[in-house]
């Protein structure tokens, strides 16, 4: 035997089995959808902008969305981040008690918006094809709930592993990658909200 072949191979085995944040994988996977999906808001948000610039009159025979329902929407889309950051405390922590508990909070606070999110179709005050006006801000609202639905249905999921088994260590990074994208959906709604609901009130 060589003294080459004697020499011992790499010890990886005190190597943590998963990773978080930017040292995962997913992590960057789920960066690069935020940017595509970020990107399609924008253009959405430049649209209802290009269109605005075009009108002498604006909204187009309809009056502003009621403030009511989506103001009460962006309340609760604030007050989310919080389960959902103590849900990827507890998953870096791997508590798993914690991680259930703030799962399940997270899927309620993700079904009261949902209720909600259909009132506020409602309050839009106008058809999606009734003008390019309605069709923009229906446009601007439906790519939102979009998302807020894929990610509902993601949290629901996790929920149910956590519950079930088997617990691996990748359903750990996997909550804190749902907490990740959560942010995004949150953040993506500000603009959003203020658009829909204040660029047709502000001259």
């Amino acid at each position: 035997m060589s003294a080459r072949d004697a020499r011992p191979g790499l010890d990886v085995s005190q190597l943590p089995a998963v990773a978080f944040s930017h040292r995962s994988l997913m992590w960057w996977g789920t960066l690069g959808v935020i940017a595509i999906e970020g990107t399609a808001f924008a253009l959405a948000v430049m649209a209802y902008f290009y269109l605005r610039s075009h009108s002498s009159t604006w909204p187009l025979s309809a009056p502003p969305p009621d403030l009511l329902w989506g103001t009460i929407n962006t309340a609760v889309m604030l007050a989310s981040i919080v389960p959902a950051h103590l849900a990827k405390k507890a998953a870096e922590a791997r508590q798993v008690r914690g991680v259930r508990l703030w799962l399940c909070v997270s899927v309620a606070f993700a079904l009261v918006f949902v209720a909600i999110r259909a009132f506020e179709f409602g309050a839009l005050n106008v058809r999606w094809d009734s003008s390019a006006y309605g069709s923009v801000v229906w446009l601007l609202l439906g790519l939102h709930t979009a998302h807020i639905l894929t990610d509902l249905l993601d949290t629901i999921v996790l929920t149910v592993l956590f519950f079930t088994g088997p617990l691996e260590g990748k359903r750990f990074a996997d909550v804190t990658d749902n907490s990740f994208y959560w942010y995004f959906v949150v953040g993506a709604w500000i603009p959003i909200y203020l658009v829909i609901y204040w660029g047709a009130r502000v001259t």
